[in-house]
């Protein structure tokens, strides 16, 4: 009797720590929180690092942009009179064309700009999803864990009955393999605890094998409702954004090819001497155009104003797929926080008195050893499934973050 409500006792408080786990952050706020891990992926990740060396670029390329054509200076000498001269060329360009390329460079700049956010939220994305990954893997080291600790507990009851003759040798043989699964089941769990958290480290720009104490729990937040959600979706999405900047872009790109429909033309003077006994010094001056007969620009023109189309085709296509994904996230979502409301209101207190009843009838003598392996098995599947539902509450919201392209606080 007495090791039956011992025993019933040593559940009842390890459940209750699985709960808590499960439910709340760990307590004394010491432990790294999801804000705080964006905020080290921010300044630290190596994949955001690289591409905000982008922009510098960008920036030389407006500088490039800007570059005006250099005259040309040109020496000659001849047989025939004037014998020598230095001719100087400035090439004159027309329609706007140094300031078409100037205006491409900056839609450039302005890309490459919404490529960062794009990474940035990408990043983030990716650590969230590593994140509640590992707050998981922790949980089920935990699960592991104490299931591994009924596991002894029923080993020692068996051992106990078999020693005072109340059943065969083979209950506690059964026993021990059930054990011994445990323990593998907990070793499992570990490496997985290990890889989740190397996975994190690295998003977060910190060594693999660097400590974690993860402060946040599986527990949702407020879902936002469809239609704000693809309001939201439209203005911040990441995607969208690059799309929108590369659609300036191209617009640039028609304007600079349409420039290139001008002739440009080119001045030239020239100091010429030498030419007794007509002259000794002299000049000219001359000016010249491009004729375009065998070139007129019109399949630049046509070419860019067909790539413009694409790509807002291309915006209509991301907008109506980043609609269904937010539904279908949303949805995710709703049904995921509703199993786990269940499993903490119903489903973990059920399978608590049904552990405590399991190992209290074993323990006297009224059930036999398959009755507590099975509610063992049961205790540690009721366990997985609640986890699993706070993982896919947590999965539904990084679908919708990044569909959105913007943080769900």
């Amino acid at each position: 009797m007495h090791r039956s409500i011992a025993a019933a006792i040593a559940i009842l408080a390890i459940t209750a720590a699985v709960d808590a786990q499960t439910q709340a952050p760990q307590a004394g706020g010491t432990g790294l929180t999801l804000a705080a891990a964006l905020e080290r992926a921010l300044a630290s990740n190596p994949a955001i690092a690289a591409a905000r060396l982008q922009r510098p670029i960008d920036i030389a390329g407006v500088a490039v942009a800007g570059e005006r054509p250099n005259p040309e200076l040109a020496y000659e000498l001849t047989r025939e009179t004037p014998r020598q001269a230095i001719t100087a060329t400035l090439p004159i360009e027309l329609g706007g064309k140094r300031d078409r390329r100037i205006g491409l460079a900056n839609a450039t700049v302005a890309v490459g700009d919404a490529d960062l956010a794009r990474v940035i939220a990408e990043v983030r994305n990716d650590v969230r999803r590593a994140y509640f990954e590992a707050v998981g893997a922790d949980l089920r080291v935990q699960i592991a864990g104490d299931v591994h600790g009924l596991a002894m507990r029923a080993r020692d009851a068996a051992k106990a009955r078999v020693t005072a003759g109340d059943v065969a040798q083979s209950d506690l043989t059964q026993a021990e393999l059930v054990l011994a699964n445990g323990e593998n089941d907990l070793a499992a769990a570990r490496g997985e605890a290990a890889a989740a958290r190397a996975e994190l480290n690295a998003l977060i720009g910190q060594p693999p094998s660097a400590p974690l104490v993860l402060a946040d729990s599986l527990t949702g937040s407020v879902l936002p409702t469809a239609a704000e959600a693809i309001a939201q979706a439209a203005k911040v999405n990441g995607e969208v954004q690059v799309l929108d900047r590369r659609i300036a872009e191209q617009s640039a790109r028609v304007g600079l090819a349409k420039s290139l429909r001008t002739p440009d033309i080119s001045a030239s003077s020239a100091f010429v001497y030498d030419a007794q006994p007509e002259f000794r010094f002299g000049w000219r001056v001359s000016f010249g155009v491009t004729i375009p007969v065998l070139t007129n620009h019109k399949a630049p023109v046509l070419f860019e104003d067909l790539t413009l189309a694409r790509l807002r085709a291309d915006r209509e296509t991301v907008i109506a797929r980043l609609g269904g994904a937010i539904e279908a996230a949303l949805a995710r979502a709703a049904a995921a926080r509703d199993r786990v409301t269940r499993y903490e209101s119903t489903i973990l207190p059920l399978a608590v008195e049904a552990e405590r009843q399991a190992q209290a009838a074993y323990n006297g003598g009224q059930t036999g050893l398959p009755a507590l392996v099975q509610a063992l098995q049961l205790a540690r599947e009721t366990r997985q499934r609640g986890l699993e539902a706070g993982l896919d509450y947590q999965r539904a919201v990084a679908d919708l973050e990044r569909a959105i392209g913007a943080v769900i606080k």
